[in-house]
């Protein structure tokens, strides 16, 4: 794991005062030129690569949007530099997930822009480890008569400490981001907020015909357990059924126990389990000893956290597809 280096005074006071002045510019709910980019359109920063798919996809032609995560970079551990934590009090509107980028958050903070959204309010957080069963009957929060979090309301227990931030590869749960998301880009950009409205909506649809694909397609399997890497797949396991057993937890770079690994092997040939998947960012060294050791294919299941060429799709919804028909081959899908 990185050891996370503080970020430097100076940068910080340039981070504030470029807040103040964003701030200061912001008076009243509609955007002002402060707010815009060279070529008018509202100057969108995002995270990482989820989060940056949803800007572009429900801003369309009035944003201008650029992400804090270059493509191949696994982001977790992103260590941002004194540019990019300068740009950030420049922004006219920023869209984060807190608590996956610990860098990120502290950066967002102390920027002060005050159109800045936090995903992780917009949807309810639960938490996962190395191991999620499917729901056996309880229904899942954050869905039939809950309200979302609002821009710049503090979190409840969406942020208590062990609370998995993966929920974009929830297709249901990323859809209710796309609808805050759009809610919050209505009222930061009031003059295009009917295209906003117009955009979101495209966008859930297509989440919601995922969404469908999933269902039907990893309805009847042979086995409903499947090793991963990186614990990121907790929502994608409650949501249709199935168990994920991670080497690792909710972070990609921690190591497994020799006693987690005995575990994995036992589960493994308990449950029917024929592949060990591991990830385009991360290293695939332990998911291929798992997979030698127990005789196991090994495939990709991308957590999504970037696109880069190695991905097998040119974006969220393709890699997602990707992903469904690697799941179907190794749970044995009927």
């Amino acid at each position: 794991m990185n050891v996370r280096r503080p970020i430097p005074t100076t940068a910080i006071a340039g981070v504030v005062t470029l807040g103040l002045v964003t701030l200061s510019a912001c008076g009243g709910g509609a955007s002002d030129a402060s707010d815009k980019s060279a070529d008018g359109k509202l100057s969108v920063v995002a995270s990482f690569y989820p989060m940056q798919y949803l800007a572009e996809q429900i801003g369309g032609d009035h944003v201008s949007v650029s992400t804090l995560t270059a493509p191949g970079v696994e982001p977790h551990d992103l260590e941002l530099k004194p540019k990019q934590i300068g740009e950030l009090g420049e922004a006219g509107y920023i869209l984060y997930l807190k608590g996956l980028q610990p860098a990120v958050d502290e950066a967002i903070q102390q920027a002060g822009v005050k159109n800045t959204v936090d995903a992780a309010t917009l949807t309810s957080l639960e938490d996962h480890g190395t191991e999620v069963g499917h729901d056996h009957g309880a229904e899942e929060p954050g869905h039939e008569g809950e309200e979302p979090g609002h821009e710049g309301e503090e979190p409840g227990h969406e942020s208590e400490a062990g609370a998995d931030p993966h929920i974009w590869l929830d297709p249901v749960k990323y859809a209710e981001v796309a609808k805050g998301v759009g809610a919050s880009l209505e009222k930061a950009d009031p003059d295009n907020a009917a295209d906003y409205k117009k955009n979101t909506d495209a966008l859930v649809k297509k989440l919601g015909d995922l969404n469908t694909a999933y269902e039907t397609g990893l309805k009847n399997t042979t086995t409903k357990t499947f090793i991963t890497t990186h614990s990121a797949f907790g929502y994608l396991a409650e949501r249709y059924g199935l168990d994920q057993e991670g080497i690792s937890g909710l972070g990609p770079e921690s190591e497994p126990s020799p006693a987690r690994m005995q575990e994995l092997r036992t589960i493994a040939k308990k449950d029917k389990v024929s592949t060990v998947f591991f990830e385009t960012l991360a290293s695939d060294k332990t998911a291929k000893t798992l997979a030698k050791d127990t005789g196991l294919k090994t495939d990709v299941l991308d957590p999504l956290e970037g696109i880069t060429d190695r991905s097998k799709g040119d974006d969220y919804i393709e890699v997602m597809q990707s992903n469904l028909a690697a799941l179907k081959k190794a749970l044995g899908a009927k």
